[in-house]
This record gives C-alpha cells, sequence and structure tokens, in this order.
C-alpha cells in the first residue's frame, strides 16, 4: 500500500444520469473537467447512531441507523471562462442530482450524484485570488447507491 498526495487529482461533472449506477453506468457519461480547483473536501458515508436502553440490563444497545453519503465544499479559483465552473453554477439553480467523477493520483475513481447546493464568490483582499466555494450534497440511488469507486 503507498500513500500519495492529492496533487494531479481531478473533478469532473456531467447533467446526465447513469443508466444504471455502477461503474459502467458512470464511466459511460460524458464529463466535463471542473478547472482551477485548490481543495476538494471530503466526504463518505456515515451512519446515524440509532440508541435502546433496557431497563433490565441497563446497558444502552448501539445500532446503525440510516446514513448519508456527505458532502464536499469544492474550493475553486473563479474562472467564468471554465465550462465546469459553469456548469456547476447552472446546476446551483437546478433541484436535479448531477454526476461527478473525481480521479485520483494513483488512477482510483469515484463517482456519484450529487445536489449543488450552493456557489458563492469570494471577493478577498488585494493579495487574493477571486474564489468561489461549491457545496455538493451526494445523494442516493433508489436501490441505496451512493459513492461508486473503482479501484486503479
Amino acid at each position: 500500500m503507498t500513500v500519495y498526495t492529492t496533487a494531479g487529482t481531478t473533478i469532473s461533472v456531467s447533467a446526465s444520469t447513469p443508466a444504471t449506477f455502477d461503474s459502467a453506468g458512470y464511466a459511460a457519461l460524458s464529463y466535463t473537467a471542473v478547472g482551477e480547483v485548490s481543495d476538494l473536501g471530503e466526504f463518505g458515508r456515515e451512519y446515524n447512531e440509532v440508541t435502546f436502553n433496557p431497563i433490565g440490563t441497563r446497558g444502552t444497545k448501539k445500532y446503525k441507523g440510516s446514513f448519508n453519503e456527505g458532502a464536499l465544499t469544492l474550493q475553486v479559483g473563479l474562472d467564468t471562462d471554465d465550462a465546469g465552473q459553469d456548469l456547476l453554477y447552472t446546476a446551483s439553480g437546478s433541484d436535479s442530482d448531477y454526476s461527478f467523477k473525481i480521479t485520483a493520483q494513483n488512477g482510483d475513481v469515484y463517482y456519484f450524484q450529487a445536489k449543488v447546493m450552493g456557489f458563492k464568490r469570494s471577493f478577498g483582499g488585494v493579495d487574493q485570488i477571486t474564489s468561489a466555494t461549491i457545496n455538493l450534497s451526494i445523494t442516493t440511488s433508489s436501490a441505496g447507491v451512493g459513492v461508486v469507486i473503482v479501484e486503479a
């Protein structure tokens, strides 16, 4: 097992929905790269904790309840000529899910559907790059499929 840096990782977006929520379905889509990404954030399935306290034993029993695939907060240098950023801005005004593909430096690929929940521009000081924060909320298919991982 080898660790690696995030350098070289890319994210791409498609307005299309895959025919199937698996690697073949996602791979068949056409994607537009999102440029000038400086931070992808984090994501991953997290379960809600369900507890039960039987009076006979006094101990709390713990179970996994519903899950959430998480959300990503993308940081980008704002480029109004970038087709990927333009598509994400359009998606921020839509209730539809969009398809995403993250390709890691080592070749692993992460596919998922998400809603673009926000696209906020930031105009900082004189020594800062005009940027945008883009919030993606990962959704789950009706069959319970969230993030599809294809290891290199």
